[in-house]
């Protein structure tokens, strides 16, 4: 099965565990590409918040970014996974980082 853009950026986004981050950035590269701002799109259409979880994406120098659910909701979740969070910036971010 060929799967689009927006579902293989979902597929990798799911291997990212609970407590951990990855960015938008990192996605795109590991598609083989530099399209972090289609990512950015990808993780906006996603309509499976529950399994895909894109509040795992943020950018590329620790700054939460947006989430369709709003930003509060975004910092209570990655919050409850355990990522800290200081002046809407992932805290120790280089160790919480998830690279593909």
């Amino acid at each position: 099965m060929i799967l689009n853009f927006n579902e293989r950026c979902y597929s990798l986004l799911m291997q990212v565990p609970k407590g951990r981050v990855t960015t938008y950035a990192e996605i795109a590269h590991a598609l083989g590409g530099k399209g972090y701002r289609a990512v950015g799109v990808a993780m906006a259409k996603n309509n499976r918040l529950i399994e895909v979880p894109c509040h795992r994406v943020v950018c590329s120098d620790g700054n939460m970014g947006g989430y369709v659910g709003g930003i509060t909701q975004k910092r209570q979740l990655l919050e409850s996974e355990g990522v800290k969070i200081s002046n809407g910036k992932i805290v120790d971010f280089d160790q919480v980082i998830y690279r593909f």
